[in-house]
């Protein structure tokens, strides 16, 4: 148990979630880069590998809460793909911020809901979702959204964080986690609350043997993991 206790989200965890997005996205990039020194970006390359998206290059893609548009420009930049990115995310600034770096990529940004998507059933050839199910208010609920929107046979893949279970590895990372990343999160963005959130965000989300079966209960079949940097992050995907 860390020495100061983290903040609790308030009640109204979709709308806290929202407003505190919104007033980090100026910053947002920048503190991945540097909390993250960087590694986040062979991750988003790691999941999209597993999109299998080579399997319909010219087929149209959805990236939910999509933020600053990160993962879905890393499968928009791949060389072979012809297609078209819807990307989502309920906060209007992280889309805005993204767009600015998509130039005149395939990718459209449109400022929706994950639990409720305003998209047509199966319009989908595959889903991703960059460190975003995890501040969903109701998992199933958003698992069962993406499952809805997906073409039988196409892949959702899920990126997002875990926590180490190599002994040593997870002390240091815990004591990262819970001291120093709210800390430097909070000197660089100017939030209060953020990277504390960001922690006990992590520790409350499924591991992913857990998501895997979350998503079956979802809809989606053969899911599978993938742990990235010795547990510090983790890709689950499924099949539609």
């Amino acid at each position: 148990m860390p020495a100061q206790a983290l903040k609790p989200v308030p009640p109204d965890k979709r709308r806290y979630v929202r407003e505190m997005f919104s007033n980090i996205a100026p910053r947002y990039d920048r503190l991945n880069r540097i909390l993250s020194l960087s590694i986040d970006r062979s991750w988003r390359k790691r999941a999209v590998a597993r999109l299998a998206w080579e399997s319909c290059p010219g087929g149209v893609f959805l990236d939910a809460c999509a933020g600053t548009l990160d993962l879905a420009l890393t499968l928009a930049r791949r060389p072979a793909f012809r297609g078209r990115i819807v990307a989502t995310d309920f906060a209007l600034p992280m889309l805005r911020l993204g767009s600015r770096k998509s130039g005149g990529s395939a990718v459209s940004a449109a400022v929706a809901d994950t639990l409720q998507l305003p998209l047509p059933d199966r319009a989908f050839d595959g889903a991703t979702v960059g460190f975003g199910v995890r501040n969903l208010t109701d998992l199933g609920e958003g698992l069962a959204e993406l499952a809805r929107v997906l073409k039988p046979g196409a892949r959702l893949v899920v990126l997002d964080f875990t926590t180490p279970h190599f002994g040593p590895l997870r002390a240091v990372y815990l004591f990262y986690f819970r001291r120093l990343l709210p800390l430097v999160g909070r000197l660089v963005s100017g939030h209060a609350t953020a990277y504390n959130y960001l922690p006990d965000s992590v520790r409350d989300f499924p591991p992913p043997e857990d998501l895997g079966r979350q998503m079956e209960a979802a809809g989606f079949s053969h899911c599978e993991h993938e742990l990235l940097s010795g547990g510090i992050a983790a890709i689950t995907w499924g099949v539609r």
